[in-house]
């Protein structure tokens, strides 16, 4: 019945990504908190924290959606880059270009379920909007080390 509505061939894939994607976040933001020194280290610790713990919730129902529609989650992560550099300014950086990369696969989830199925479109809809806040709120951090 779901196959009627939604092309899965399509869609269980990119819900794979957004998962492999979700968790890599995961390690990423839990290693950050780990890191980062400085007088800003305890809010940001806190801050980076609670990104690994929402990446894990992603993660979760990511995988919830894809085993509904029949699909096998891969076991894994995507490839982390990093630069080794760990000044918070960096961190910030690779931390946005890893949220944009996540709002590609939830964007282009949105596109496969347009029209096809308001639960997915809705889902991908308030996960685009969360990862957009998330840029938001890295690039507000972002300008205390970038003004001078």
């Amino acid at each position: 019945m779901v196959d009627s509505m939604i092309n899965t061939e399509h869609v269980i894939p990119v819900l794979n990504e957004i998962m492999l994607a979700e968790l890599s976040g995961v390690v990423r933001y839990t290693h950050y908190s780990l890191v980062i020194t400085g007088p800003n280290r305890l809010p940001l610790v806190a801050f980076m924290q609670a990104q690994a713990d929402e990446s894990l919730l992603h993660a979760r129902q990511a995988g919830e959606i894809l085993t509904g529609l029949g699909g096998h989650p891969t076991q894994g992560i995507r490839p982390i880059e990093e630069s080794h550099d760990h000044a918070i300014e960096t961190i910030l950086r690779e931390s946005i270009e890893h949220e944009r990369r996540a709002l590609d696969l939830y964007r282009q989830l949105l596109g496969l379920s347009e029209g096809n199925s308001v639960y997915l479109e809705e889902y991908a809809r308030t996960q685009i909007g969360s990862e957009e806040l998330h840029v938001i709120e890295m690039n507000k951090l972002l300008r205390d080390y970038t003004i001078g």
